[in-house]
């Protein structure tokens, strides 16, 4: 299986993937919002042994649609594989897609969301209390803020939304996968579109590496 690489949509599918057969071959079944960051850490570390998957990254509009599209896909490629790991966090899914993983014998990544692994689970349940006015955004969604945030809330069309929606927020908080001056600039821009404060936390892969270093 080739490396799936996220297109500018985000809508990443399994179009142009072969299967794996060889013995010991594990799956990374994952959400497209990974992929950049999954590709990288395959090649930082020399993970040969990891196929990637991904799952079309819009999907988080549609929460509840995750645990069914896991389910198809995992049920699609399990004979191809000696094992399949889940990188998704619960998401949104409200424990629906840990349940899932469950009764499909499959692991998946511990965490309520990609905020809190990137940061690290254990940080960003110590101070979760105390940011409950913080917009977060990560590599991917300052890539397609305009994809995933500005144009699903209506804002393109009507900005006296933004009031309405963001107004108890104070600060968006840029956790940073990466150390990219221009996502450090889009970021900071989007901070402003919304009227919010602005901080960049540089976090790099956090839980995500750990999970992916024990997948054997």
């Amino acid at each position: 299986m080739t490396d799936a690489i996220l297109p500018d949509d985000g809508t990443l599918t399994e179009a142009g993937l072969t299967p794996a057969t060889a013995e010991g071959r594990v799956l990374i079944l994952a959400c497209g919002a990974l992929a950049h960051e999954i590709v990288a850490l395959k090649r930082i570390n020399g993970w040969a042994h990891l196929d990637l998957m991904c799952l079309p990254a819009n999907l988080h509009l549609w929460p509840d649609r995750i645990p069914g599209a896991v389910t198809e896909a995992v049920a699609r490629h399990r004979a191809d594989y000696d094992r399949i790991f889940v990188a998704y966090a619960d998401c949104g899914t409200g424990g629906l897609l840990e349940k899932t993983c469950a009764d499909l014998g499959v692991e998946m990544i511990a965490g309520p969301h990609c905020y809190a692994f990137f940061e690290g689970n254990a940080t960003f349940a110590a101070h979760a209390d105390d940011e409950i006015t913080v917009f977060y955004l990560t590599d991917f969604l300052v890539r397609q803020f305009d994809a995933f945030v500005w144009k699903p809330m209506g804002f393109d069309r009507h900005p006296e939304l933004i009031g309405m929606m963001f107004g108890n927020y104070t600060k968006l908080v840029y956790l940073a996968q990466t150390e990219d001056p221009a996502l450090d600039a889009k970021a900071a821009a989007s901070a402003a579109r919304l009227g919010l404060g602005y901080e960049r936390r540089f976090t790099g892969y956090g839980d995500l590496a750990a999970a992916l270093a024990g997948v054997r």
